[in-house]
């Protein structure tokens, strides 16, 4: 039960507003505790007993619901864009917000998580910048964008994940004759809402030295070999991975042997017909990004995921192959690069109905991305799977 209100001002000169009620647990309505109410708001004072219920519910109440995106549609409207939206100063880039329907038309898909559509046209380039948002890039289709971060050109190509920490100037350039689409994840809900974000704009071009297509980046030279980390990196650690590209051949490769584990009898899986790798910084084994956390999930054809909820909330975009997924009371048939969202505490599974004819793997290849390493360092994560106790 609610009985006070955040509102403009009526003359009061206070924008709180309380109303006595008559209910169990309350005090009796009386022109004293009106008076008493009076004197509140002039103090610009909320009493909690008026509040309690919406400020310590028995379990999060998200201010997000459940929603889909269609990957034909966002691609198809962000090409018109293309037509009409230069890529430059001003805009900065051509990145084209999710927002959840119950968020009051903010750019925002969850209230912690940002996730875009970004698209840059035949030799475009998207200028430098940086920001203290914690960012990502990941590919669902297409090649030939080139990211420039820190003046290390790195190819982005698809199923390539690109992670990079907050604060590192940054520029795309494409360097072919067709356009490209991928989606953008960030913090940037997260920053806004604590007010600590930074931005500040680059050079407007890249240097001619920047503009090469080379197959792998310094970061993939240095960082990009399984289980070695480079001694000359002793004690250089920054706030996220040093590894700009996670490729896609050794994500799918990590997927398939953990179904091929299971196939033998052997343990590997996070439930039958349920493959999932999570993208980690080589340098620590933590999260690539400090308040984002990547994984990729593979369902076999056929099999069904238990429902399951977590604190903290996630945005997935169906990679490859076609299922059903449903949360809360919200289901869908998805196909490639369809976007959804999973808030706080709403139930989530999956069955997967992908073939050879609609998935490279025959499986349903799920990336998702979630504000989950936040939650963990506050220890208010946790999780509710179906069937096992809590």
């Amino acid at each position: 039960m609610t009985q006070s209100s955040i509102a403009q001002d009526s003359g009061t000169g206070s924008p709180v507003r309380l109303k006595a009620l008559s209910a169990d647990g309350q005090p009796e309505v009386t022109p004293a505790l009106e008076e008493l109410y009076r004197g509140f708001e002039q103090e610009l004072l909320v009493p909690l007993w008026t509040e309690i219920g919406d400020l310590m519910p028995a379990r999060p109440r998200s201010r997000a619901v459940p929603h889909l995106w269609r990957w034909e549609r966002l691609r198809s409207l962000a090409a018109q864009a293309g037509d009409l939206v230069p890529v430059g100063r001003g805009g900065e880039r051509r990145a084209i917000a999710l927002a959840n329907p119950s968020l009051g038309g903010r750019p925002f898909a969850t209230p912690t998580l940002w996730a875009a559509i970004q698209y840059l046209m035949p030799g475009e380039d998207a200028p430098e910048h940086r920001h203290t948002q914690h960012a990502f890039r990941f590919v669902v289709e297409g090649e030939g964008v080139w990211t420039v971060v820190g003046r290390d050109p790195v190819a982005m190509r698809r199923g390539d994940f690109l992670p990079q920490a907050g604060w590192n100037m940054h520029a795309h350039h494409n360097a072919t004759a067709e356009p490209m689409a991928w989606i953008d994840g960030l913090d940037i809900p997260f920053q806004y809402a604590t007010e600590t974000q930074f931005f500040e704009f680059g050079r407007d071009a890249i240097s001619d030295a920047e503009r090469v297509t080379p197959e792998r980046s310094r970061s993939e030279r240095l960082w990009g070999h399984p289980g070695l980390r480079p001694v000359a990196s002793a004690g250089t650690a920054g706030p996220g991975t040093p590894l700009l590209a996670y490729r896609w051949e050794h994500t799918d490769r990590a997927l398939s042997d953990q179904l091929a584990l299971e196939a033998e009898g052997h343990p590997g899986t996070v439930e039958p017909g349920h493959a999932a790798v999570r993208f980690t910084d080589p340098a620590t084994g933590a999260d690539v990004l400090p308040t984002l956390r990547a994984e990729m999930h593979r369902v076999a054809r056929g099999a069904e995921t238990a429902p399951a909820r977590e604190t903290g909330s996630s945005v997935y975009q169906v990679f490859d192959g076609s299922g059903t997924v449903t949360v809360g009371d919200h289901s869908w048939s998805v196909t490639r690069g369809d976007l959804f969202v999973v808030p706080s505490w709403q139930p989530f599974s999956v069955r997967s109905e992908a073939g050879a004819t609609d998935s490279d793997s025959g499986a349903l290849d799920l990336f998702r991305f979630s504000d989950s390493p936040i939650f963990e360092a506050l220890r208010l994560d946790r999780t509710q799977v179906e069937g096992t106790p809590r």
